[in-house]
């Protein structure tokens, strides 16, 4: 390995297969797919999507401090929460100069923003929250976590579409390799679950039209799959330089070996018909891990179950990594989109700590054009190094190369 190792030292997690780390692994790792009929998005084409379940966040966050966020700040500071918890750290004590905060969405608050605009038309300009910009700012959502914990050092959100969250750990640990922070809490939420964002996935064809049955609507790397599951929630990463973590007598869950990221400059939405831009990015995470192809024992996969999307991954994978087994946890979880790449880093390290690939769920008949390894069941494996990638609207790749300590 190259460079200064950069520790994870904790995960939070809130995904549709659960609040809380543990039960999110509990539920990707048994392949329990999550997506449901969503009655609210009533009169949409599409009208099932993959929630949080039992979100409750006047329990979590008290009713005063809830009613002032969207619902991605929340997700946010409930999973940095259990990260920072799991970190064995307490922001009462840190150097609060010495934290930072590098979050990715794709949208901010899209909800708060549809909400109030039915104020504007159903009513008047004067009954609109002055709430609406500090609640739907994507900016808010590393503002609001500093608030909550007392981080005053560098403060950003990345936004690089569904590849927000991979961005983001990425920024985070170069903030590390510079000596601009001690600590950095990193990853991503959304909350793009909207009648209006919604209808304009349906209208882009990008979104499963198995509505009669949603459980087995993501379908990755299947040959019967149609489009993605939109999914929501945050992941949220502690990060720090391993030297520091070891002085302070903190475990290691896994390091951040490498980081590659490009643009395909291809095409608004779709990605390169030969993955040009994800091997570019894949090949720069390997040369900062100092590794070999043949090193990587597990991909997790953007796996969008998209017909463009996995079967450029599955080509770039084939092309550049020896014969990797691959999952794609968006069976279960659907496409939490500026979140998922954060969510999935940490399902990697995951990965890592039980040397265990969760399966990919509704893989039943696999698509022969996508010649990858893909788990169909939990499998056990042994690997030191594993890859989490990311690809995005607009072009964005990103990789993480993830090793156990």
């Amino acid at each position: 390995m190259t460079g200064t190792d950069i520790a994870v030292t904790g995960l939070g997690l809130v995904t549709p297969a659960g609040i809380g780390t543990a039960a999110s692994w509990a539920g990707v790792r048994a392949g329990r797919p999550a997506a449901t009929f969503d009655p609210a998005l009533g009169g949409n084409p599409v009208r099932i999507s993959c929630r949080v379940p039992d979100w409750d966040p006047d329990a979590l966050l008290g009713a005063r401090r809830a009613h002032r966020l969207d619902r991605f700040t929340q997700f946010a500071l409930v999973a940095a929460r259990e990260a920072i918890t799991d970190a064995r750290l307490d922001p009462a004590t840190w150097d609060g100069a010495r934290v930072g905060v590098v979050l990715g969405c794709a949208d901010g608050g899209p909800g708060t923003v549809e909400a109030q605009h039915r104020v504007l038309v159903e009513h008047a300009a004067d009954r609109v929250s002055p709430l609406l910009l500090p609640m739907q700012l994507p900016n808010m959502l590393a503002g609001q976590t500093a608030l909550e914990f007392g981080a005053t050092g560098p403060n950003l959100v990345v936004a690089t579409a569904c590849a927000s969250g991979t961005t983001a750990i990425g920024t985070a640990r170069d903030l590390l390799l510079l000596d601009r922070c001690d600590v950095v809490l990193t990853g991503g939420s959304e909350a793009m679950i909207t009648p209006l964002v919604m209808a304009g996935f349906a209208r882009m064809g990008t979104l499963s039209r198995r509505t009669d049955d949603p459980a087995a609507a993501s379908r990755p790397f299947d040959a019967d799959r149609d489009g993605f599951v939109a999914g929501e929630g945050a992941g949220v990463l502690v990060l720090e330089r391993s030297a520091d973590a070891r002085a302070r007598g903190a475990r290691t869950r896994a390091r951040v070996a490498g980081y590659g990221a490009s643009a395909d400059a291809h095409h608004i939405t779709s990605p390169h018909p030969d993955g040009a831009g994800l091997e570019s990015a894949m090949r720069a995470a390997l040369a900062d891990a100092g590794c070999l192809p043949s090193d990587i024992g597990h991909v997790n996969a953007h796996g969008t179950a998209t017909p463009l999307n996995d079967l450029a991954e599955a080509r770039v994978i084939h092309r550049v990594l020896a014969d990797p087994l691959v999952t794609s946890t968006k069976g279960v979880t659907g496409h939490l989109l500026g979140a998922a790449g954060a969510v999935e880093a940490a399902f990697t390290v995951l990965s890592l700590e039980e040397q265990t690939v969760p399966p990919t769920a509704n893989l039943t008949t696999p698509d022969p054009a996508c010649a990858v390894k893909v788990a169909t069941t939990a499998t056990t494996a042994r690997f030191d190094l594993a890859l989490s990638n990311s690809m995005g609207f607009g072009g964005q790749n990103a990789v993480l190369a993830l090793a156990t300590p």
